[in-house]
């Protein structure tokens, strides 16, 4: 049974971008994936992903936000290859709302650049949005856009180049404890680590039956 620090289960946007992550900090990493490496099946399938400065869900986001511009402009120098494309953004809805609010104050915690806009100041700057008349929009110019399955490509390629081991179309049927360490059974053999890593977005539960009431996949339409 062959050994690793960590194993990385689920070699998505998540688990690609924490596989390079170790593999550059010197850990010997095992990435598992039970589809191919950009499939249709997962959270960051597609072209793109949006990615945003004016974080409406919580300010205590954004440094981590900024953290992340910075290693994206980093993957994108090692590789060659744009994967930020910033155009800026806009969060639109009733003045007092929870979008509106939560972006305004996310820009003033921590000094976004930044502008609100009237609905009809905004349908004059950018004429594909007609929004109601009572709306209030808050333009951010760092927002973008991530090419989300380049993107694991990319994390992919990093990973294998700073030692990292990645196997496809192997699905993971258990993780088992074993004197303080970890093994993972799949359907092609087993591997123990000091750690396991499980981004396997929708299929979490399957592996963590505890998650099964609070990780519940929703599908997400995006237009």
């Amino acid at each position: 049974m062959r050994s690793f620090d960590t194993i990385v289960i689920g070699v998505g946007g998540m688990g690609s971008a924490t596989l390079w992550q170790l593999a550059r900090r010197g850990q010997k990493v095992l990435g598992i994936e039970r589809f191919d490496l950009g499939h249709s099946l997962g959270s960051s399938h597609g072209v793109n992903r949006i990615i945003r400065l004016a974080y409406f869900e919580h300010p205590n986001y954004v440094p981590l936000l900024r953290r992340a511009y910075e290693l994206w402009r980093e993957a994108e120098q090692l590789t060659k290859e744009q994967l930020l494309f910033v155009t800026g953004g806009i969060d639109a809805g009733a003045e007092d709302s929870r979008i509106v609010q939560g972006a305004l104050t996310a820009c003033r915690e921590h000094d976004l650049p930044h502008e609100v806009l009237t609905a009809q100041e905004t349908q004059q700057r950018f004429p594909g949005y007609k929004l109601p008349n009572k709306y209030a929009v808050v333009y951010q110019p760092d927002a973008g856009f991530v090419a989300s399955e380049r993107a694991i490509l990319a994390h992919a390629t990093l990973a294998v180049s700073a030692g990292a081991e990645i196997h496809g179309r192997e699905k993971v049927l258990a993780i088992e404890p074993a004197n303080g360490r970890v093994v993972v059974v799949t359907d092609q053999g087993r591997y123990e680590a000091g750690k396991v890593v499980v981004s396997t977005g929708g299929w979490v539960s399957d592996l963590i039956p505890a998650l099964k009431t609070k990780a519940v996949p929703e599908r997400q339409v995006l237009g």
